[in-house]
């Protein structure tokens, strides 16, 4: 077992490893390892007006990816998890795990034939990006959701708040929302994290002026070896960053749950 998880750390960790090792080196060409030492690709990514425009459309994308997932997503799962009908729950997990189980290459294709019509000429349009990014972030934020929702036990606890004569506006607000408020936050952060590197989707259906990190960065990889390694490796930042939040935020859902118990 030893043996498995470290051959799974080497084969995780080495390609990562040689993108920080090459996001400094000054030449890198048919050889193992780059020569010399230098930092300069770092300012020429940050420097470079197609990547900061990539990278502010990232961040737009993602935060209006967050708001309205975390705007439907919460009555919907709440909708989700106290259905009383078994089939009517099973159907609507389907239906909201089918963008997980389709490969995004085949939504991007089906976006690209409805957007592209004389009907809805969207096609590269930042709403049309942003609903991309939705479908396919909704499904994990619901399935955390509704998991948590049902493990909470909030049937009872709104049983117990309509007994006392509470509006279904005063259960949704004081006892649903807040009791999903570290769920909702963890959710949030990787709603954020599957958006900022979402490539398949994007590269087919964003526009030239809303192009996104991960679209603008395959480009890269076409010149400079350095330059395309250092803005990978602030791609890689982002997930880390998105990543430790994600388990700090857990890590307070599961505090705040020993305390209560």
């Amino acid at each position: 077992m030893a043996i498995v998880t470290l051959l799974y750390l080497v084969y995780l960790l080495l390609p990562i490893a040689l993108l920080l090792i090459g996001s400094v080196g000054e030449v890198w060409s048919n050889t193992l390892l780059p020569s010399g030492l230098t930092g300069r690709w770092y300012l020429d990514v940050v420097g470079d007006v197609s990547f900061r425009r990539a990278f502010e459309s990232s961040l737009a994308v993602a935060g209006a990816t967050v708001a309205i997932s975390l705007a439907v997503g919460a009555p919907l799962a709440y909708a989700i998890a106290v259905a009383a009908h078994r089939g009517v729950t099973l159907a609507a997990r389907i239906v909201y795990l089918l963008p997980i189980a389709a490969p995004p290459i085949v939504l991007a294709f089906g976006m690209m034939l409805v957007f592209s019509s004389d009907t809805l000429p969207y096609l590269g349009s930042t709403g049309v990006l942003i609903g991309g990014h939705i479908v396919l972030c909704l499904p994990y934020l619901l399935q955390a959701l509704v998991a948590d929702l049902r493990h909470l036990g909030i049937a009872e606890l709104e049983r117990a708040a309509e007994s006392l004569g509470a509006s279904f506006g005063q259960r949704f607000f004081d006892i649903v929302l807040p009791t999903l408020r570290h769920s909702l936050a963890t959710g949030a952060i990787t709603v954020a994290a599957l958006s900022i590197g979402e490539f398949q989707v994007s590269n087919l259906i964003a526009g030239f002026t809303n192009r996104t990190y991960p679209v603008v960065l395959l480009q890269a990889f076409y010149g400079a070896t350095g330059f395309a390694c250092a803005a990978t490796v602030i791609l890689l930042a982002l997930a880390l960053a998105a990543a430790v939040g994600g388990a700090l935020t857990a890590h307070g859902t599961s505090a705040a749950g020993g305390a209560t118990s």
